[in-house]
């Protein structure tokens, strides 16, 4: 039962290494969209510090610098949980938002450690990215939702 939330994030994270060509960063941060969704819904399922191991697996799969992902994905997770204390009550909007914020937080912040360019550039580089990975927020939640209703029944 413990090891489905992990296995869904580490198998996203390895969907991005699928050999589609692109000119730029279109490609939405699946192991990412697959943390929020499990963080967002399904807060118990983790300790607080599952962002280091999920983020080391994923910068060694996804190409970005050593590090990056572990750091990036441990703050989301440690801002997450700050809301969570602050926030008296979340709705499907709310989670929306939180899981925006934290996608454009870990983009912006991935391309600048990589050194895209400048901030105006980076913008620009993740911009069409963040709005498809915001799109698909919902369906992430959705399949995390139905992959816990399979792990809760067994």
């Amino acid at each position: 039962m413990l090891i489905t939330p992990t296995l869904s994030v580490l198998l996203a994270s390895l969907l991005t290494t699928l050999p589609i060509i692109v000119n730029a960063p279109l490609l939405p941060p699946m192991g990412l969209l697959m943390l929020l969704s499990w963080r967002l819904m399904r807060s118990d399922v983790w300790p607080i510090w599952i962002g280091i191991p999920l983020g080391f697996v994923d910068d060694l799969v996804s190409g970005q610098p050593v590090g990056s992902a572990v750091a990036l994905w441990t703050i989301v997770m440690l801002s997450i949980d700050l809301v969570d204390r602050k926030i008296v009550w979340r709705d499907y909007r709310v989670d929306w938002i939180i899981g925006g914020v934290a996608l454009l937080f870990v983009l912006v912040c991935g391309a600048a450690l990589a050194r895209a360019g400048s901030l105006g550039d980076i913008v620009m580089l993740v911009g069409p990215q963040w709005i498809f990975s915001l799109f698909l927020l919902p369906l992430f939640m959705l399949l995390v939702a139905r992959l816990d209703r399979w792990r809760l029944r067994r």
